[in-house]
């Protein structure tokens, strides 16, 4: 089992970091790129899209050929690709909201149609399966949220496949294990080209691919094998893309703005504003990102009493940190 990981891991790793390059190289000489805009887009000069392909690519030929495709995991599949065509489409076309939004209903009905959702033994069916809807729509767009940064979405979605990836290992999901395995060798390979100074985008395409996978595999994983607390521990472990979704909404509703329009109200630009450097910026969303998986780890394998008091202590940091970068004034 040992060498199935390391070689879909290596795999998927190494055409990453080998595809990556020709996908920037490409989208720049089709004119698919990022252009500043001098507000949201600061950049210098045109970025090239198309990571989000190269990363999709490369987990599909880590994984596919090494695994059996059952149901569940071809509905994943066929979703993530659903998800990979809409998100590339809005990339060279600008989808309309709607057009998105109903795409990404079809993609997370095709998953849950497979049998894929939260499952806690005292929700009823008519709670839990419009809470998996509600988690895996709102997945796939937390990782295209917090993609404002250059490595930030492919950075914490690594640290977050690493975390999914030792929970499904340890309770015997091999398959999601290698599949957890295969996209966050796909976002290693590409973080190389991504992080600042970046050469290559993500794209919705790639934005949206990784929070889907990563919002569909936390839905299969068994968290509770030792206490009940624990199925929130996939809240931890996406805490990053989570906590800033949740902060814009609120941010943009108290200054009267719509919660879905972009505003420069993100955690990440908001520690900008304050005094950090783009790198130092990413590179603490790495170490929270990291903290909160190890909090997670301990409401998995701890005791009732010590997932909850680790469940108190991680949300009210979050708060308290909520409060302070609010207070943060972005129009200076």
């Amino acid at each position: 089992m040992f060498f199935l990981f390391l070689f879909t891991f290596g795999t998927a790793l190494g055409v990453s970091l080998a595809l990556t390059p020709w996908m920037a190289r490409t989208a720049l000489s089709i004119g698919i790129v990022d252009k500043p805009d001098g507000e949201l887009k600061n950049h210098q000069e045109p970025i090239p899209y198309m990571g989000g392909l190269a990363v999709f690519v490369a987990f599909l030929i880590g994984f596919s050929p090494f695994y059996e495709l059952d149901r569940q995991v071809l509905a994943i599949l066929l979703g993530g690709t659903l998800i990979v065509l809409l998100g590339f489409l809005d990339d060279i076309g600008d989808l309309r909201p709607a057009t998105k939004l109903l795409g990404q209903t079809l993609a997370v009905l095709i998953v849950m149609k497979a049998g894929i959702a939260i499952k806690i033994v005292f929700l009823p069916p008519y709670i839990a399966y419009p809470l998996s809807f509600i988690w895996l729509l709102g997945m796939t767009n937390a990782f295209n949220i917090i993609d404002i940064m250059d490595g930030l979405s492919s950075g914490v979605g690594a640290i977050a496949s690493l975390f999914l990836f030792i929970v499904a290992a340890a309770t015997g999901q091999t398959g999601v294990a290698t599949m957890i395995l295969a996209l966050m060798g796909a976002l290693l390979g590409f973080l190389k080209y991504n992080y600042q100074p970046a050469r290559i985008y993500l794209g919705d395409a790639g934005s949206l691919f990784i929070g889907f996978m990563l919002g569909a595999l936390s839905m299969v994983e068994k968290y509770a094998t030792v206490n009940p607390v624990a199925v929130l521990a996939p809240v931890l472990i996406l805490g990053i893309p989570i906590f800033d979704t949740l902060f814009v909404m609120i941010v943009r509703w108290l200054r009267g703005l719509n919660p879905l329009k972009g505003s420069p109200d993100h955690f990440a630009l908001r520690l900008r504003k304050w005094k950090l450097t783009v790198k130092q910026t990413v590179v603490l969303s790495y170490g929270v990102a990291f903290m909160l998986g190890l909090a997670a780890m301990v409401m998995v394998y701890g005791d009732e009493r010590i997932a909850l008091w680790t469940l108190f202590v991680v949300s009210m940091g979050l708060m308290l940190s909520a409060l302070w970068l609010r207070r943060i004034d972005m129009n200076l």
